[in-house]
């Protein structure tokens, strides 16, 4: 068996990122699942680009703020304290709009843990 308690600031930011991202995985050595914080001002975005997942399904938790995700479809505004899901092969982008008021703070859960992830190019791009 094992358990880990990590205080939050003991997880190193990761660097060369468009927002703040800290891995909560790595930190402990999580296998099966990504788990990750995000803390991202006005006008940055959480990943690293628009992108597609294989087989990966992730979730958007918000902590605070609002955050905003791209889609094909649309654009979609989750409140905190609202989750987000994008099934594998579904396209998104998750950002905090320029003209935001606040920032806004994420957790981000995918599994299984896999290097899948693809940039996606909007056909109207």
């Amino acid at each position: 068996m094992g358990y880990h308690v990590v205080p939050f600031d003991d997880v190193a930011p990761t660097p060369d990122r468009p927002s703040e991202h800290r891995s909560v995985s790595d930190a402990v050595g999580l296998e099966r699942m990504a788990l990750n914080v995000y803390r991202a001002e006005p006008g940055e975005q959480l990943p690293l680009a628009y992108h597609v997942h294989d087989e990966q399904e992730e979730a958007f938790v918000v902590l605070s703020g609002v955050l905003h995700v791209e889609t094909p479809e649309g654009t979609h505004v989750v409140g905190e304290d609202e989750v987000f899901v994008a099934e594998p092969e579904s396209p998104h982008r998750a950002y905090n709009p320029t003209d935001a008021d606040e920032t806004v703070r994420v957790l981000a859960v995918g599994a299984p843990s896999t290097d899948d992830v693809h940039p996606y190019e909007p056909e109207d791009a």
